[in-house]
């Protein structure tokens, strides 16, 4: 998730998408509802998804391709096009709230940004900004609420299990499916941007549409690496999990690590489970059956790898607490040599640590002559819904979002992500922004409206060309092997209302095994618990999800 200076933490922690699970108080803040003949799209007509077209923009330097490796731009566009045809709003007052991983903007009334972004959306904002770790508890009491105290607009981060989510977004936000279902969402260009995949993943709710969702790269959870330091200890494309281990102990010496993992991240999980192609959350047989990836014998041996890399010396001696803000600090000044966050960090991973050291995506090894997989992230980060309004206010508030979901290469877009020409960035020689002293305190990460819409992201690194190049030819080799959750878009009443605690039943084993204070052994009695007390339950729902959704 996050970085070094506070600034990047926020832009990195954004991109992660690593999950972190809820505190068990938040399972009483949402009423019971009516289960999940609520929330579960089985037996229900099912919303047609918005109707995808593409909004005109520069023609990327790098293509993207179907199979999910992102456009690149190794320059900034010269010349930006205009996505929003009229100021969207009424000069009323919008309430929004959202998480952020920045540090708290300066007020309203002293924002030259807040002040820019407000005039272009034709409103004034009255923002709540949550920080991530604050997000649990005001969302308990947020759900908890008054349907009247909602704000207008709210975030659902989905960095976090939130018990009984889908059956609060039921009940109280406002179904949107009349507003952008099918061809309806034409009236708003920017949001039928959003490609299907996005939409897909946030999925429906009862067979309706209730949400926006932030889209997001194909990669998840990826290994950050300091090439040098990789290199030099005999890194080489095509490595196993024998190389991997023998890299990672050669390079180790002193106090430099070659592994470095932040507490909850469980020593890496995602990329080395992924490596050892075991299912990420849960796999999908050709039957429809859904099959737990804790019951799957490759995942079972990703810990055993993990627990002897542990045991050899490798990782960081602090990786059961060590939070990823101070992470990322080791990992910009040397002391480890790799770190896991979202593939979506690598704008800051650049940026920080330019001239300090030379940052790359590991491509996975392989595992008994089986090339490894990567993660596949949940292609949408999170969603925004509304609260119930009329259809006046709904539609309002959808223009709005589709302004701050401008497309990468229009003005609107430069305004959200940089503030104002000559006040918040200026023009590096190649045409790319860069922040003015006032835009790196006054920007989208203090002020995080890329939380409430954002349009399709791209691969992009203001004047560094050779790291888009470097990105996306790793995504080229990549792409093909992400191991994607089959549960992504679908509905368990048992995990809405049980997840966040049966995760943690399993996070835990598999922490204390790698850490050496329980034998692998115990791994199987987890599982067999797990799967007892709602593991089981939970994919049955999601097969019946599923096809519905088939």
């Amino acid at each position: 998730m996050p970085r070094m200076s506070r600034r990047t933490l926020l832009r990195s922690m954004a991109a992660s998408g690593a999950a972190v699970t809820a505190p068990a108080l938040l399972t009483a803040c949402s009423s019971s509802g009516s289960g999940d003949g609520d929330v579960s799209n089985a037996g229900k007509k099912l919303a047609p998804w918005p109707a995808y077209k593409a909004a005109p923009g520069p023609k990327p330097d790098l293509a993207p391709t179907d199979a999910g490796v992102q456009a690149g731009y190794t320059t900034y566009p010269s010349r930006l096009v205009k996505s929003v045809s009229r100021t969207p709003g009424d000069g009323s007052t919008v309430r929004v709230m959202t998480v952020s991983f920045g540090t708290p903007p300066k007020p309203a009334s002293q924002n030259r940004f807040w002040a820019a972004v407000e005039k272009a959306l034709g409103v004034k904002i009255e923002y709540t900004i949550i920080s991530q770790a604050d997000y649990q508890k005001k969302m308990a009491t947020v759900m908890a609420g008054d349907a009247d105290a909602l704000p207008d607009i709210i975030n659902m981060f989905s960095g976090f299990t939130l018990p009984r989510e889908a059956q609060f977004v039921r009940r109280r936000a406002q179904d949107l499916t009349p507003y952008l279902s099918g061809d309806a969402i034409a009236e708003y260009p920017n949001l039928a941007n959003i490609p299907t995949h996005a939409w897909r993943d946030m999925g429906r709710i009862g067979g309706r549409i209730y949400g926006i969702p932030l889209e997001r790269p194909l990669p998840g959870s990826t290994l950050w690496i300091n090439q040098d330091m990789f290199a030099e200890a005999g890194m080489k494309e095509g490595w196993t999990a024998a190389d991997f281990a023998a890299v990672a102990r050669r390079g180790t010496r002193g106090k430099t690590y070659m592994l470095g993992a932040a507490a909850q991240s469980l020593f890496g999980n995602g990329y080395h489970s992924a490596a050892h192609n075991a299912p990420q959350g849960w796999a999908v047989t050709g039957n429809g059956t859904f099959l737990p990836a804790a019951a799957d014998e490759r995942y079972k041996a990703s810990i055993a790898f993990r627990a002897q890399l542990r045991k050899n010396g490798s990782y960081h001696p602090d990786a059961t607490s060590i939070s990823q803000i101070d992470l990322t600090t080791l990992y910009y000044n040397g002391t480890v040599g790799s770190m896991q966050d979202g593939f979506g960090a690598y704008l800051p991973k650049y940026r920080e640590s330019k001239g300090k050291m030379s940052p790359a995506a590991a491509l996975p090894y392989s595992v008994d002559g089986e090339p490894g997989g990567i993660v596949a992230a949940r292609r949408s980060f999170g969603y925004t819904v509304l609260k119930r309004a009329k259809k006046e206010r709904v539609e309002l508030l959808l223009r709005i979002l589709d302004y701050l979901a401008a497309p990468f290469g229009s003005e609107e877009w430069e305004l959200v992500h940089y503030g104002v020409e000559g006040v918040h960035f200026a023009r590096a020689e190649d045409g790319s922004p860069e922040y003015t002293k006032l835009g790196e305190v006054e920007n989208n990460t203090n002020l995080p409206l890329k939380y409430l819409a954002e349009g399709p992201q791209v691969l992009f690194v203001p004047g560094m060309p050779d790291a888009v190049r470097a990105l996306h030819a790793w995504q080229r080799k990549v792409v093909p092997h992400a191991v994607r959750n089959a549960s992504f878009g679908l509905q368990s009443s048992t995990h809405n209302a049980q997840g966040a605690t049966l995760q943690t039943l399993l996070d835990d084993t598999a922490t204390g095994i790698i850490a050496g204070r329980l034998p692998l052994s115990e791994w199987d009695a987890a599982v067999k618990k797990w799967r007892g007390r709602g593991g089981d339950r939970m994919a049955e729902e999601y097969a019946k999800d599923y096809a519905a959704n088939t």
